[in-house]
């Protein structure tokens, strides 16, 4: 679906208005094309001094925005000491926040933002280019062209086909094809890709001289209400298959040579399977599979059937199954997509022996010992693990790969 340059005959919408509470979160975007004036000036004139800072005109949390909401996808800074928002991706708040600890051996070291996920550049944001990657770590694509819409096509030409094929050409995207209560596809009507992610043969315009996509969306479905506190239960985003391989458009070595294996080709064993359903904390193998899933650690389902892929997606406490063996581990699983409160982006801390110590979030304001709470507060740490409580975890809970491997 191609825009017209002139779009004057579409509906003057804001992003004040945008963001105004209603059933439908992407009714901007709506799965495909929103109105040019959400993002443009004039045509090709963007509303902001580049992609990256556009996007955030409607995706930053507003000034005083003090609890996760909607599809906001960064926190203001100069609002709060911590990064507030919670959607599965993470908040790119993160890349903001450097720590600095002494070790009992005497040494400084550095938690650095820019080593919390992928380094946006959005300058009207504060958000600038990688200063120590000159491209993407096992791959091509230059760090001083990674903007939103090097993951997400701005004007979803990507869609979703009745025969389940991605493309850019066919029948209209008629709405998202991300949430449980989209549409399917038809002979005459094609949804939007997961998240608006670009597939086969994207290079922006705006972007010249970056690599082109070499593999398509991965197939996902979220829950409706997805930014939110897990302190009650976890927000379960479908992953069905792809994920890995979609990743490996700019990071294909990475994912090549990785110590972990991922993707298609990482099918969980039964006996990792059995193990992930069983463990519920450091010392305790009581789990059920009927209630074993942790969004810590999510896995794809291996599968592209949507009617699936819709029947789990949940923000209830419901449909929190664990694995039955078919599974496959995804880079996901260990990795936000956006940022987080980690270096390389991870969901938990992998370079501490404990994750809670004595029964509560380690930090610089309890007295915990340093190599655990790394520089960090212990209402950032608990924020990492979306607002958990420490009481969910042993009192002495170790890294959450024992969630597969039962090393602890």
């Amino acid at each position: 679906m191609r825009i017209p340059r002139s779009c004057a005959f579409v509906l003057l919408v804001f992003c004040s208005h945008v963001v105004a509470s209603t059933a439908s979160d992407e009714v901007f975007h709506n799965g495909g094309t929103g109105n040019c004036t959400g993002c443009h000036t004039t045509p090709p004139q963007l509303r902001g001094s580049d992609a990256g800072s556009t996007c955030l005109i409607c995706h930053q949390a507003p000034l005083g925005v003090a609890l996760p909401s909607k599809y906001f996808i960064a926190t203001d800074v100069g609002s709060f000491s911590i990064c507030v928002q919670l959607p599965p991706a993470g908040d790119f708040c993160w890349l903001k926040k450097t720590y600095k600890w002494s070790t009992s051996r005497g040494a400084t070291e550095f938690s650095r933002g820019e080593r919390h996920g992928h380094n946006i550049v959005a300058i009207d944001f504060g958000y600038e280019a990688d200063s120590t990657h000159s491209f993407s770590p096992g791959g091509n694509y230059p760090s001083s062209s990674l903007t939103c819409i090097s993951c997400h096509d701005p004007h979803g030409n990507y869609r979703r086909r009745a025969d389940g094929s991605i493309g850019t050409s066919g029948p209209p995207v008629v709405a998202s094809g991300s949430y449980p209560d989209s549409p399917d596809p038809t002979a005459s009507a094609s949804v939007g890709t997961y998240r608006l992610l670009c597939g086969r043969g994207y290079q922006p315009n705006s972007l010249p001289g970056t690599p082109p996509m070499a593999s398509d969306p991965p197939a996902a479905i979220a829950p409706r209400v997805f930014n939110r506190s897990e302190n009650a239960y976890a927000t379960r985003v479908a992953y069905g298959s792809g994920m890995s391989e979609w990743c490996s458009n700019c990071h294909a070595q990475l994912n090549s040579s990785h110590s972990h294996p991922s993707g298609a080709s990482a099918v969980l064993s039964e006996g990792i399977a059995s193990n992930y359903n069983s463990y519920v904390r450091s010392g305790d193998l009581s789990g059920q599979r009927e209630r074993s899933y942790n969004s810590m650690v999510p896995y794809e389902l291996n599968t592209r059937d949507y009617a699936v892929l819709k029947s789990i997606a949940a923000s209830a406490d419901l449909k929190q199954s664990g694995p039955a063996g078919k599974e496959n581990v995804m880079c996901l699983s260990c990795h936000r997509a956006h940022a987080s409160g980690w270096d390389a982006s991870t969901r938990w801390n992998m370079q501490s022996t404990y994750l809670v110590y004595e029964g509560t979030y380690p930090g610089t304001d309890n007295g915990a010992p340093v190599e655990y709470s790394l520089g960090r507060l212990s209402s950032e740490i608990q924020q990492t693990f979306y607002d958990r409580r420490a009481t969910d975890f042993a009192t002495f809970q170790r890294s959450l790969c024992n969630k597969c491997h039962l090393r602890d």
